[in-house]
C-alpha cells in the first residue's frame, strides 16, 4: 500500500465496511486510522512521526486489560492473531523484502535491546547481557531464514518498544545525532507495517481483540 495515502485509502474501505464490524473493532480501527493519517503528515519530522505511527499501532491492539497485562504479551498475542489473518503474506514482504536491511539492522543494534540499558544502570559489568544479546540475535536470524514472519516481528517490536520508551520518557533529545539511523529506520518500518495490520484487521470483521481500554462513553 502506498504509504502516502495509506491512511485515505484504509478510511474509504472502513466507510465502506464498518457496519461488519463490533463495537469495539469500530473503535479500534477508527483511532487507528486517525493517527496514521497524523503520522503520514511528518514528512520532516522522524521521531514525531514514529511516535504518532506507534500510537496508531497500540491504539488498534491494546485491549481493556492492559493495565494488568505488559504491553510485550499484548503486542505478542496481537502479532500472532494478525499474522495468522493475513493470507496473502503481506507483512512477511514488507520484512523480508522491503525492509530486510533494516531490520538486521535493528536487530543488530545494542542501543535498541532492554537488557543493554539495564546492565548500564546497574553497573553489571558480569556479560550477562552480551550472551542475552546475542541469544536474541541468533533467535531472529533462524526465524529469517526459516521465514517466521510472527517470531521476527515479535523481535523487531521489542527493538522499537525500547526506541519508543526512549523518546516516550525523555530519554532522547529531539531531532538528535546519535539515534538518527533507528528512528528512521523505526518510523520507515512502522510506515509501512502499521497500514497493512489496519488493512488485515478491516478484512476480518469475525476476529476479535478484545474490549478497548478506553470506551467511547
Amino acid at each position: 500500500m502506498d504509504g502516502e495515502h495509506a491512511a485515505q485509502s484504509l478510511k474509504q474501505k472502513f466507510d465502506a465496511c464498518s457496519s461488519a464490524h463490533s463495537e469495539a473493532s469500530r473503535v479500534r480501527i477508527h483511532r487507528a486510522i486517525s493517527w496514521l493519517a497524523r503520522a503520514q503528515r511528518e514528512t520532516e519530522d522522524a521521531d514525531a512521526r514514529f511516535l504518532f505511527l506507534w500510537i496508531a499501532f497500540n491504539a488498534a491492539y491494546a485491549r481493556e486489560f492492559g493495565f494488568e497485562e505488559s504491553q510485550r504479551g499484548q503486542s505478542v498475542a496481537f502479532i500472532e492473531a494478525v499474522c495468522a489473518l493475513d493470507a496473502e503474506r503481506r507483512l512477511h514482504a514488507s520484512l523480508f523484502s522491503q525492509f530486510s536491511g533494516p531490520v538486521r539492522t535493528l536487530i543488530d543494534n545494542r542501543f535498541v535491546f532492554e537488557p543493554f540499558w539495564r546492565a548500564l544502570r546497574d553497573h553489571d559489568a558480569s556479560g550477562r547481557w552480551e550472551a542475552t544479546f546475542a541469544a536474541s540475535k541468533q533467535r531472529a536470524t533462524k526465524a529469517i531464514l526459516a521465514g517466521e514472519t510472527a517470531v521476527v516481528l515479535g523481535v523487531v517490536f521489542d527493538r522499537l518498544y525500547v526506541l519508543r520508551n526512549q523518546l516516550v520518557h525523555g530519554g532522547a533529545t529531539w531531532n538528535s545525532k546519535v539515534n538518527r539511523q533507528q528512528v528512521r529506520d523505526g518510523a520507515n518500518l512502522m510506515g509501512s507495517l502499521v497500514p497493512i495490520v489496519i488493512g488485515v484487521m478491516l478484512e476480518h470483521p469475525e476476529a476479535e481483540f478484545g474490549e478497548v481500554a478506553f470506551p467511547v462513553v
